[in-house]
């Protein structure tokens, strides 16, 4: 008997992301088919474990312009859906979902919410933690702070450096 790894699944109008987890997946055989029909089977771990899902979709999908990604610790599938409409559910079959079907709650957005200009939308950053780039904006930026700098500018200004330049009168080459 295979086992089922853990499946997480998410969607927006036109696609259905799809993440398999499994760690050092080897031997990966992926199939989807037009009418929604989805199968994966690989091995996993020094024992060469067996896992297997099969499982049909809600409806027909376009297999065309569906990719898929082997990662080192996840399968991940984006199942472009045959037409633009939100699914009910993943399954075809009614009730109680299988046990080890999640919802990816990192990639969930409610019908309602969905934006309607999509760019940018099929880029999958993944666990990509923007908060390191140090691109500014982090520090508490104040525009008062700003001005009071201004009034406190201690740097001369065009006619204090002349001033400066110029000898004062008499006192260039006398000697005391």
């Amino acid at each position: 008997m295979d086992r089922h790894p853990t499946v997480k699944w998410a969607q927006r109008s036109d696609t259905i992301y799809i993440t398999i987890d499994l760690p050092d997946a080897k031997d990966v055989n992926l199939k989807l088919e037009p009418e929604g029909k989805f199968f994966f089977s690989a091995t996993s771990g020094a024992d060469k474990i067996p896992y297997e899902i099969d499982i049909d979709l809600f409806d027909k999908v376009d297999v065309n312009e569906s990719k898929a990604s082997i990662g080192l610790r996840n399968i991940r599938y984006l199942v472009k859906k045959a037409a633009n409409k939100w699914w009910s559910r993943l399954l075809k079959q009614e009730g109680k979902p299988p046990v080890f079907l999640k919802v990816d709650w990192d990639k969930w957005v409610d019908e309602d919410e969905e934006p309607e200009d999509k760019q940018g939308a099929d880029m999958d950053f993944g666990d990509f933690d923007f908060s390191k780039l140090n691109m500014g904006g982090g520090e508490d930026l104040d525009d008062d702070a700003a001005d009071k700098d201004e009034e406190n500018d201690d740097s001369d200004t065009e006619e204090e450096v002349a001033a400066e330049a110029a000898p004062a009168g008499g006192e260039a080459g006398t000697k005391a």
